[in-house]
C-alpha cells in the first residue's frame, strides 16, 4: 500500500548526481551539510559541482556519457525536477583508505573524493530512497542554498521507486560495509552500450538486462526484440482466404500467398526447406529435408477440397520417387474449415495430419516468444492421422507450462536470495522456496536440480551456477527473470 507525502522543498545536487540517483546508479548523496534520517525532499538538478575539478576527473569513466548528457540538458531559466527522495541513513566519512572502496561503488572518481576531503573535515554521506514523480514539476532557478523552496507544496507517493525494498537493502549493506562491488566487468559492458543502445534495439535489451542484473533497476525484465515478424499474425488470415477480402488477387495467387506463408512458418520453426522445388499449379506446395522428411500441401479458401489427401499422395510419390521414403515421411495438409468425412478417411488410411491455419499460427508465435521452445521431433508425435489440431494445442499447453515452471524456479531462487541476503543458494534452499511458492507443480529436488542446470547454461544464462563435488552441493544465483508471455 502506497504513502501521500507533502513536500516544500528541494535538496540541491549536482545535475549528475541526482540523473544517477533517477537511473539507480547511486543510492547516496553527497549534500553540502548532514541531512536528518527520515527528513523527505524533492531532488533539485542544479549546475554545480563539489570541487573545482573537471567533470571528466570528478566521475567515473563508466558513468561520464551520462553526466555529460544531463549537464548538456540544464536550462539557464528552468530546472525540471523528476523525483523526491527520503533520507535513510547520513553519515560523516572522513577516513581517506576509504576513498577508493567508495568510489568503486558509487559514481565518482577517488580524485574526486580524496579532493572533496580536502575542502572540507568531512564528507557527508545521505542514503537516499528515491521514488519518480508521475509528472516532472518545473520550477525557476535558484543560483544557491543547499535546499530551495517550492513554488507550491508537492503532494506525492511512494509507488514508483527506483530500487525495490530488497535491493536498495543489498546496495545499503555493501556500501555501508564497503564491499567490493561483484561484477564491475558487467559494469564496463554496461558502459560501453551506452550509446550503442539509444540506436540498436538488442543493445537496449542487453542495457536494461544487465541493470536489473546489476541491481540498478528494479524493471520487470524486457522481452526479446524480435525482428519484423508481423507475417506471423497473417497465417490464418492467408489461409481462411475468402474472394470477398481480396481485391484484384485470383485464386492462384491467393494460394500462392499462404504456400509462401506456410513454408515462412515452417522454416522459422526449423525445418529445412526445400527451395529448390516450389509449389504451384501441379507442384507439391512443401518438401522439407531435415530434421526429418516432411511433404504437404496448402490450401486456401473455405473449406480444404475432398481430393487433397488423393492429391498430396500422388505428388509425393512423383517428387521422393521412392514409395518406401514416403511413407516414412510426415505428410501435412494445412487448410481452414472442418475436413469432410471423406477428406478424414483418406488422411487416416495415408497417415496424413490436418491443421487449420490457426493452429500453424500459434505453435509459430510461441517459437516466436520463446524462441528455440518448439522440439520438432516431439510435435511430430502430435501431428496425428487425421484432424490433428487438438492434438497440437495439447503440444503447445505443454511447452508453456513448462516454460511456466521454469519461470516459478527462477521466481523462487530470486526471492530467496532477496530475503536470506545470502548470495549463493543451495538446491535443498531453493526447494524450500519452490514448495512454499504458488507454483504449477511440486518438483523433487533431483527435478528441481536438473531444471536450474538447464537455465544455468550458457545459451540460456538465467542463473549462474557454482559447480560442487555433487548435485546436492551445487550452488546457484539468479541473473535475469524468464518473461512469460501475456
Amino acid at each position: 500500500m502506497s504513502i501521500s507525502v507533502s513536500m516544500y522543498n528541494a535538496l540541491r545536487l549536482p545535475a549528475a548526481d541526482v540523473e544517477a540517483l533517477i537511473l539507480g546508479r547511486l543510492i547516496v548523496a553527497m549534500p553540502r551539510k548532514f541531512i536528518n534520517p527520515g527528513q523527505k525532499f524533492a531532488l533539485y538538478p542544479a549546475n554545480i559541482s563539489i570541487n573545482l575539478l573537471p567533470h571528466e576527473q570528478h566521475y567515473r569513466s563508466s558513468f561520464l556519457p551520462v553526466a555529460k548528457n544531463a549537464l548538456a540538458q540544464l536550462n539557464s531559466e528552468t530546472v525540471l525536477i523528476k523525483a523526491w527522495a527520503k533520507c535513510e541513513l547520513c553519515q560523516m566519512l572522513n577516513d581517506p583508505e576509504s576513498l577508493e572502496a567508495l568510489s568503486q561503488l558509487t559514481v565518482w572518481t577517488t580524485e574526486a573524493l580524496q579532493q572533496t576531503l580536502l575542502e572540507k573535515p568531512y564528507i557527508f554521506l545521505a542514503y537516499l530512497r528515491v521514488y519518480l514523480l508521475p509528472q516532472p514539476l518545473e520550477m525557476p532557478v535558484h543560483p544557491s542554498g543547499n535546499f530551495v523552496s517550492l513554488p507550491k507544496s508537492l503532494n506525492v507517493t511512494d509507488a514508483t521507486p527506483v530500487l525495490s525494498e530488497s535491493i536498495f537493502a543489498k546496495r545499503r549493506q555493501k556500501l555501508e560495509k564497503l564491499e567490493p562491488p561483484e561484477h564491475p566487468e558487467w559494469e564496463d559492458l554496461q558502459s560501453a552500450l551506452v550509446h550503442l543502445s539509444t540506436t540498436n534495439p538488442k543493445a537496449k535489451q542487453l542495457d536494461a538486462e544487465i541493470k536489473i542484473f546489476l541491481g540498478w533497476s528494479s524493471d520487470k525484465p524486457v522481452k526479446p526484440i524480435k525482428p519484423d515478424l508481423a507475417w506471423i499474425n497473417t497465417i490464418a488470415t492467408l489461409g481462411n482466404r475468402t474472394k470477398e477480402l481480396d481485391t484484384n488477387k485470383s485464386n492462384y495467387q491467393a494460394g500462392t500467398d499462404f504456400e509462401i506463408v506456410v513454408r515462412d512458418s515452417l522454416e522459422f520453426l526449423g525445418f529445412t526447406i526445400d527451395y529448390a522445388h516450389k509449389g504451384g499449379a501441379g507442384g507439391l506446395d512443401l518438401l522439407c529435408s531435415k530434421p526429418y522428411p516432411l511433404v504437404g500441401e496448402c490450401k486456401a479458401g473455405k473449406k480444404i477440397p475432398n481430393d487433397t489427401a488423393v492429391q498430396l499422395l500422388n505428388l509425393g510419390t512423383l517428387r521422393l520417387k521412392d514409395q518406401e521414403t514416403l511413407a516414412k515421411a510426415t505428410k501435412l495438409i494445412i487448410g481452414p474449415g472442418v475436413p469432410t468425412t471423406q477428406l478424414m478417411d483418406a488422411a487416416k488410411v495415408h497417415g496424413m495430419a490436418i491443421m487449420n491455419p490457426e493452429t500453424l499460427e500459434k505453435l509459430v508465435k510461441l517459437q516466436s516468444n520463446y524462441p528455440n521452445s518448439v522440439d520438432l521431433f516431439k510435435l511430430k508425435e502430435y501431428l496425428k492421422p487425421g484432424q490433428s489440431d487438438d492434438e497440437v494445442a495439447k503440444y503447445i499447453e505443454q511447452v508453456e507450462q513448462e516454460i511456466k515452471v521454469r519461470s516459478d524456479v527462477l521466481h523462487s531462487l530470486k526471492k530467496y536470495q532477496e530475503k536470506s541476503g545470502f548470495e549463493r543458494a543451495s538446491v535443498e534452499a531453493v526447494s524450500g522456496a519452490y514448495s512454499m511458492s504458488n507454483a504449477l507443480r511440486p518438483l523433487s529436488p533431483k527435478d528441481l536440480h536438473e531444471i536450474l542446470v538447464e537455465l544455468s547454461s550458457p545459451l540460456t544464462n538465467y542463473v549462474g551456477r557454482i559447480k560442487g563435488e555433487n548435485w546436492q552441493s551445487d550452488r546457484f544465483y539468479f541473473l535475469r527473470d524468464l518473461p512469460l508471455d501475456d
